[in-house]
């Protein structure tokens, strides 16, 4: 069998479709399946409307011999695919990771709400929002299968208007960092002083990087070597590095850009405690990451988040931008050396449950499934 990937991530650039995307290429032709990946960065480069024909003429002529194409979210890819897979009677299989129409309206059409207000109310945001809520759920629809990474995004799909018995569960699967080095090796390679914060991912607002700052320099009134690492690059990173400056701490914050797999698990493996302030994950390859390399993680109470981690088990939960709860997570993080170990080897026995073994079998079980209709 032969499989399309179309992706709009993909390594270097950090992010749970690159992370998946690349799973899949490593594991999925040890399983029999010839796999032919398509990434959006390709054509990322040309002016809008011009770089998605380019990109569907590339699907296209990756796709001929394939069976299948699967799409790795439900726009940039996603509308591509679907018309290229409809052209050429290839079967369209769809993952949904997250709500583009939701990313896109908080990233540029000033929508304000969060995750779970925006999915009752989802046309009420204006032509441009409704559009892609539209073009999201008509992809959707027209798949033959949607899979979703959590039981949460499950839910929020089916408000799509799909039918649930076309959505499937596969949870992310872990893929290990591979970190040799010990921590505190690490910690003098970087230079790293205690305590210091690591967090990652896309610059953008819905990943809340604005009110971590602000919990740093409040913090740093506490810890006066703190340090705060933020790894990843993206739109916000100016508005980022203004207020950084702004609040005069621009010499207790690193901004890395976009590291390597295995560089950013180095970078978390060094660090004292991993926040990942964000307004919405479907299942986040990243808290995988981190609990199996073992840093106490403090995140929001929002999406998947919640059924990897169990609060004051595997880590500590706090509601999205409260920069009160954030703050007094990270410093009972730091003030409580004593439970590290039970909360981080709790999380990293989570961890192991997501395997990729079991990840890829499911995902398998429904490439045969639609293959065969």
């Amino acid at each position: 069998m032969k499989i399309t990937i179309a992706t709009g991530l993909y390594p270097p650039e950090i992010g749970g479709p690159a992370t998946y995307a690349a799973m899949l290429e490593s594991v999925l032709p040890n399983k029999g399946i010839e796999v032919i990946t398509v990434p959006f960065g390709s054509v990322r480069h040309y002016p809008k409307i011009i770089r998605h024909v380019v990109y569907g003429w590339k699907l296209w002529v990756a796709s001929r011999r394939s069976d299948i194409i699967y799409a790795l979210d439900p726009i940039s890819v996603g509308l591509p695919a679907l018309i290229v897979s409809k052209l050429s009677r290839k079967k369209f299989l769809l993952r949904v990771p997250g709500d583009y129409a939701w990313e896109q309206g908080q990233l540029r059409f000033g929508v304000k709400d969060n995750f779970h207000n925006f999915i009752e109310q989802r046309y009420s945001y204006g032509s441009k929002v409704s559009a892609l809520c539209w073009l999201e759920s008509f992809v959707a629809k027209n798949a033959k299968l949607v899979v979703v990474p959590s039981e949460y995004m499950k839910t929020a799909v089916s408000k799509w208007g799909v039918d649930e018995g076309h959505i499937k569960v596969v949870y992310s699967a872990l893929q290990p960092l591979d970190v040799s080095s010990s921590r505190e090796e690490l910690r003098v390679e970087f230079s790293y002083s205690y305590p210091t914060i690591v967090s990652a991912g896309r610059l953008i607002p819905n990943k809340g990087f604005l009110s971590l700052i602000k919990v740093f320099a409040q913090i740093k009134e506490i810890y006066k070597d703190a340090q705060l690492v933020i790894v990843g690059d993206g739109p916000q990173q100016e508005e980022l590095i203004d207020y950084v400056g702004e609040l005069r701490i621009v010499d207790s914050v690193r901004f890395t850009g976009s590291l390597s797999k295995d560089a950013l698990g180095a970078v978390i493996k060094a660090g004292d405690v991993f926040v990942l302030n964000t307004a919405h994950e479907g299942l986040s390859h990243q808290l995988l990451e981190v609990m199996d390399i073992g840093t106490p993680i403090v995140t929001t109470r929002v999406g998947g988040n919640t059924e990897l981690i169990t609060d004051k088990v595997q880590g500590y939960l706090v509601e999205f931008d409260n920069v009160n709860e954030i703050k007094e997570a990270v410093i009972r993080v730091l003030n409580h050396p004593g439970s590290h170990e039970r909360i981080t080897q709790s999380a990293r026995a989570r961890s192991k449950q997501f395997a990729t073994d079991k990840v890829v079998n499911d995902l398998i079980q429904i490439i045969n499934e639609i293959h065969g209709k």
